[in-house]
């Protein structure tokens, strides 16, 4: 039977990279179905235009119409997927659609459930901002106290789901609180998890990156939210 992956692509503010981002997940080499949800979250800088000028076959768009945060945008996103297998995909051009094959293998031969990427380990990556990558091992510490797991990279943007597990997930919080969300959740089910080195190109401020320390103080709070009391 074919398998459908579903990438969704939260967008914010990205009308420098999104077709680039765009065209590199079209042509990411991977013999499956691709079906790409782009949603875009309020975009002010002119996304929204370029999102909508786009052939009605390359993508499928939802519009959001107040800027509600990446972790609201990947719901909407998940909500409009089909596919077997749903990917996570950054509009930034900080991840590299490249690492497709590598992201799904797990899951393609039946030994994971869900698939993190590691940026810190086998795959070139940018060198930037000390405090971040402290701030991403302490989490990822306190991630693994909580849950159990040994994951190496927990804030890391690229997450591949079987779509059965997606549908066993209520997930509610919005801006970067996803992605300690998500951890403990699906550790909390018990899913096989796998990590898989991938290429790294991270940006400056200057460049446009949005994650702050306020998003890791919040990810902390997420963290013990999701564990403790949800």
């Amino acid at each position: 039977m074919a398998v459908t992956l579903s990438v969704v692509m939260p967008v914010y503010n990205e009308a420098p990279t999104i077709a680039a981002v765009i065209e590199q997940v079209l042509n990411a080499p991977v013999d499956l179905t691709k079906e790409i949800i782009v949603v875009d979250d309020a975009s002010t800088d002119g996304t929204r235009r370029l999102l909508e000028s786009m052939s009605a076959g390359k993508i499928r768009l939802v519009l959001h119409d107040v800027n509600r945060g990446k972790g609201a945008a990947i719901r909407t996103g998940l909500a409009h997927a089909s596919g077997d297998i749903v990917l996570v995909q950054d509009a930034d051009l900080e991840y590299d659609p490249r690492d497709y094959p590598m992201l799904l293998e797990p899951i393609l031969e039946g030994h994971a459930d869900v698939v993190f990427g590691n940026r810190f380990h086998g795959g070139p990556h940018r060198v930037l901002y000390f405090w971040h990558y402290a701030a991403n091992r302490f989490l990822t510490l306190l991630t693994n106290l909580l849950t159990g797991l040994n994951v190496t990279d927990m804030e890391v943007g690229y997450k591949v789901f079987r779509r059965d597990v997606l549908g066993r997930l209520t997930l509610t919080s919005d801006r970067f609180g996803f992605e300690p969300e998500v951890t403990v959740k699906i550790a909390k089910l018990g899913c096989r998890v796998y990590e898989v080195p991938i290429r790294y190109y991270g940006r400056t401020y200057q460049e446009g990156k949005k994650i702050t320390w306020r998003d890791g103080v919040a990810a902390l709070f997420h963290l013990l939210r999701y564990r403790l009391f949800d």
